[in-house]
């Protein structure tokens, strides 16, 4: 028999998931909710509130899924994988009190301390007059605590713009936070580094780096991510490995410590600094989930099987089973193409077009899209549609991608035009 498997989201990241999944020699069956068009090519759809805990565990119930794999962190802070357990079924993430990792940037930084992981300087406020005492010196980053969907960071040139970013997260209440934590600013190279965990251990997947910005040149307001490409040429396998033993590792022995184990990806967002100790590494935050839209770019350079490799995760131990990971050496490019208006809005009924002329091998992965009452393929999101190419070199990889890219087109789309562009000057 056939293994099932439920991907919980709607996302361009659930639908690479899914991909992935495809590929297994195990052949599963896949079933994702919500899902999305997209998704619904590739597996079974059906819809689902994934906010809340006993609706999703409903449909599991009726799905009998032989395993849940939970893509986006807010089912995770919720309490998802804890109600799948309680309830038998085997999932793929961190609990809710593990997710906290991701749910709190206060918490984040409590046990990167605990860890003794390297990070920036920092304060934790709850007004603005507390927040502008914190601050020592310009550009300062200001974050929301709760979740934000990736919009939940500032970085404040000036006093002018530390006011008006606090002023919103704790007058205003954007986001719905309480807390704000404040930031040392540093310089570097962003990286992206993910892990696998099994409770025990930390296996790093390939390296990755994101475009967090809307406009080209990092200007202009974070987003969910503009692009991404995998690998970083400067952060190779032993790399990997190294980081992950002095970032990934400490955090799970702290948690586990604590009564809370964490299964599932462990994302570290790292700046590669010219500062002395720890390899110039300080971490950024973690997140509990697969990144959208590195996710994009590092699955399909998997050779392993992921779906052996998720379950191993959900036993504790269970990656020592696991035969060391093998990747495409090919480079993979992940250009998003986005809504007009985001990421402040995003305008729903754009008709989508040109996706019949991308050429065979290229990713092309949905994430806000929808179908008008005509049948037209039409914007329903922010972030609309990622496409991914491989290619042996990143001038390779980059041409294909933005050629597929520009191949679609929906009115008023957004994409930046320098995804990778730094690996082929």
């Amino acid at each position: 028999m056939k293994d099932k498997v439920l991907v919980l989201g709607s996302g361009a990241r659930e639908h690479a998931i899914v991909h992935a999944l495809a590929r297994s020699p195990r052949k599963p069956k896949l079933v994702c909710a919500p899902g999305n068009v997209g998704i619904a090519q590739d597996a079974q759809t059906r819809p689902v509130d994934l906010a809340d805990p006993g609706a999703v565990l409903g449909a599991a119930r009726d799905i009998a899924p032989d395993l849940v794999v939970v893509g986006p962190e807010a089912p995770l802070v919720a309490g998802v994988v804890d109600a799948m357990t309680d309830a038998g079924i085997r999932c793929f993430g961190p609990t809710s009190d593990a997710a906290r990792l991701e749910g709190s940037k206060a918490f984040c930084k409590e046990i990167m301390v605990a860890a003794g992981v390297p990070t920036a300087a920092y304060s934790v406020v709850t007004t603005p007059s507390e927040g502008m005492e914190a601050i020592t010196r310009y550009p300062v980053v200001i974050k929301a605590d709760g979740l934000a969907a990736g919009k939940g960071v500032i970085i404040a040139e000036n006093e002018a713009e530390a006011r008006a970013a606090l002023g919103d997260l704790l007058v205003t209440h954007r986001f719905n936070t309480t807390k704000v934590v404040v930031e040392e600013h540093l310089e570097g190279e962003e990286v992206s580094l993910l892990a696998v965990c099994d409770g025990v251990t930390a296996l790093p997947l390939a390296s990755a780096q994101d475009y967090k910005r809307i406009f080209n040149g990092d200007l202009g307001p974070n987003t969910g991510g503009m692009g991404s490409y995998s690998p970083v040429p400067t952060i190779d396998e032993a790399r990997a490995r190294q980081i992950c033993a002095m970032v990934h590792q400490p955090v799970l022995d702290v948690l586990a410590r604590r009564g809370s184990p964490f299964h599932g990806i462990l994302y570290a967002g790292l700046m590669m600094t010219n500062d002395e100790g720890m390899g110039g590494v300080r971490v950024l935050e973690f997140n509990v989930r697969f990144g959208d839209p590195e996710c994009q770019a590092i699955l399909p350079r998997l050779r392993s099987d992921l779906l052996e490799l998720l379950y191993a995760a959900t036993e504790r131990g269970g990656l020592a089973k696991v035969a060391p990971l093998e990747w495409t050496p090919e480079m993979a490019v992940t250009v998003v193409l986005a809504s007009a208006g985001y990421p402040d809005s995003f305008h729903p009924g754009d008709i989508i077009r040109g996706l019949e002329r991308v050429k065979p091998g290229i990713f092309v992965t949905h994430a806000g899209t929808g179908r008008s009452r005509g049948g037209h393929l039409v914007t329903r999101g922010g972030r609309v549609l990622s496409v991914t190419a491989l290619g042996a070199s990143p001038t390779r990889s980059r041409a294909a991608a933005y050629a597929a890219a520009n191949m679609i087109h929906f009115e008023g789309k957004q994409m930046r035009n320098d995804i990778a562009l730094k690996l082929v000057k």
